[in-house]
């Protein structure tokens, strides 16, 4: 490696220095030191990383040494139990902990000025969470992007359902780095190679075999056996802090993505910290995947404004905030909006809502335009889906299709298996910001059933964009209709372009099938599901619809 990091018109940094703390408990973390040349004291930027220190969450954010060019001293540390550090690795448990000791550690570094600011994504911004719920008096600043809040009901489940495409691809990746440190390469090479192909044709879909030969390497089985309301998750979750957190009052920036798997925890965390009135939160939401943060989505182009600079934004937060610059943006909140292609500021989440109702002529599943959208209740009627367990509705874009982001979904709208229900076409714009939900008033013949709901934006062309979805896990047939959270929005559709709302029972394999038995689908044999018959209620008093955030029009 280069003996020092040159870029034009900042700081020079020297390579980096390896260093490392001692837990209370006499575990050693291991971390990268990136100093700007010369004398001088910096802020700290920390980043507590779970995939090993070299990478430094370079997937989305410039090298470490950029940042430090900038004026700061930057600490990229390796949690416990990954990357070169000791101990085992244990999900949540230990970031309050460990987090706030490397917060003071990092404070006390030789070239420090005493502060500390975190950044980084994804699981590295849950560990940031979790650390400013601890004993850091150091830490004066966070940028959690992408990360979980609550992770029992926001990660593990999504509204009962096992987030099953997530929770197996993650578990192969934690349980690879323990074949790693083990020098398993047999190991490492099954895992590696799950993870480019997975099998979701398994006996027990959530039980694939690396992770059955491999139990003991990762979190996997421990949480698989832990249903949504179990105490385990509330003592390593961010939200189970949410006071803690919000009573600190640090700056806080949290970053999300429309196709972001983690998009419903990035939001949850902000209305939770807003009930709790936090003083200082900043939400930017993008049209993003989980990574890369780019314009080209899904074969869409957001266009220039979609390629927003988040590291210079972070380098603007924490100018402010651990160097008392002023910067030129401070808006509260700013969404892109995926019509207009430009990004829309708002000082509250908005939260206006409108409902239009669904209407069918019960070839629904038939034929893409039998079902409609209406603005007012229509007279009682229903629809009928089968699902087929041999071959169930698949996961198409969004935040969990194979291939994530708008990409077109109008093929599995055509299938026999899935309902659809379109509006006319617009005669004029139509913004749209804000959270959905659907209702969906069902039963079915067999003892469980699940509901899947897509929410798209049908071009002149026929082409469904995938923008929002929710999904349902019933154990047992419900007795009153089932509130579908969706995840939220920001578009401004075009005169000429449709709304569609679909539903089926499965989005397989971002969630496990239901079998219809009334069985644990994370439990319950494939050959064991059955085919199921769902009725849609529509029309009268308790009738399906779906509430959107219109914004004007």
């Amino acid at each position: 490696m280069s003996s020092t990091f040159i870029y034009p018109g900042l700081l020079e940094v020297q390579a980096p220095e390896t260093l490392s703390m001692t837990t209370a408990d006499g575990v050693r973390l291991d971390a990268d030191v990136y100093r700007p040349v010369g004398t001088g004291r910096f802020p700290v930027l920390l980043m507590r990383q779970a995939y090993g220190r070299r990478i430094a969450c370079t997937l989305c954010y410039a090298h470490p040494s950029w940042y430090a060019a900038h004026g700061y001293l930057v600490v990229v540390q390796d949690i416990r139990g990954r990357g070169t550090s000791e101990g085992t690795f244990h999900p949540g448990r230990h970031e309050e902990a460990d987090g706030a000791a490397a917060v003071e550690w990092a404070a006390q570094l030789p070239g420090s000025d005493g502060q500390v600011g975190m950044y980084g994504f994804s699981y590295q911004g849950c560990a940031q969470l979790l650390a400013a719920a601890g004993d850091c008096p150091s830490l004066k600043a966070v940028a959690p992007a992408m990360a979980p809040w609550d992770i029992g009901r926001g990660w593990m489940y999504e509204n009962g359902a096992m987030q099953l495409k997530q929770m197996v691809e993650w578990g192969v990746q934690i349980s690879a780095e323990a074949s790693r440190r083990q020098g398993d390469a047999q190991g490492y090479a099954q895992h590696k190679a799950f993870a480019a192909a997975p099998d979701w044709q398994q006996a027990v879909s959530a039980q694939p075999s690396v992770l059955t030969e491999h139990a003991g390497q990762s979190h996997y089985q421990d949480w698989r056996q832990w249903p949504v309301d179990d105490a385990n998750w509330a003592a390593i979750s961010p939200y189970a802090k949410a006071e803690q957190i919000a009573a600190r009052a640090l700056p806080t920036l949290l970053i999300g993505g429309w196709f972001d798997t983690f998009i419903n925890g990035t939001l949850a965390a902000f209305h939770e910290l807003t009930r709790l009135k936090h003083p200082a939160l900043r939400l930017v939401v993008g049209p993003w995947l989980h990574f890369p943060w780019r314009r080209h989505v899904g074969g869409v182009d957001f266009g220039p404004e979609a390629d927003l600079n988040t590291d210079a934004l972070h380098i603007a937060f924490f100018d402010e905030h651990l160097k008392g610059i002023t910067p030129a943006e401070q808006s509260r909140i700013r969404l892109f909006d995926m019509g207009t292609l430009q990004w829309r500021t708002f000082a509250d989440w908005p939260t206006q809502q409108r409902a239009l109702y669904l209407q069918g002529t019960g070839r629904a599943s038939m034929d893409v335009e039998a079902g409609t959208l209406a603005d007012q209740p229509v007279e009682p009627g229903c629809e009928c889906v089968v699902h087929d367990p041999w071959r169930p509705a698949p996961a198409v874009g969004g935040c969990f299709g194979a291939v994530p982001g708008p990409v077109d979904r109008s093929a599995v709208d055509y299938r026999g298996d899935v309902l659809t229900f379109t509006s006319p076409a617009l005669s004029s714009p139509l913004v749209l910001a804000g959270d959905l939900a659907a209702t969906v008033s069902a039963t079915c013949d067999r003892r469980s059933f699940d509901v899947s709901c897509v929410f798209s934006r049908v071009l002149p062309s026929g082409v469904a964009q995938p923008l929002s979805s929710g999904y349902v896990h019933l154990r047992q047939v419900p007795e009153a209709p089932v509130q579908v959270p969706m995840v939220a929005t920001c578009v401004t559709l075009q005169p000429g372009e449709r709304i569609r709302l679909s539903i089926a029972a499965s989005d397989f394999p971002a969630h496990p099938i239901n079998p219809g038995t009334g069985q644990n689908p994370m439990t319950s044999p494939a050959v064991e599901a059955l085919v199921t018959t769902i009725v849609i209620r529509l029309g009268g008093a308790d009738g399906s619809f779906i509430e959107l955030p219109f914004l004007a029009s």
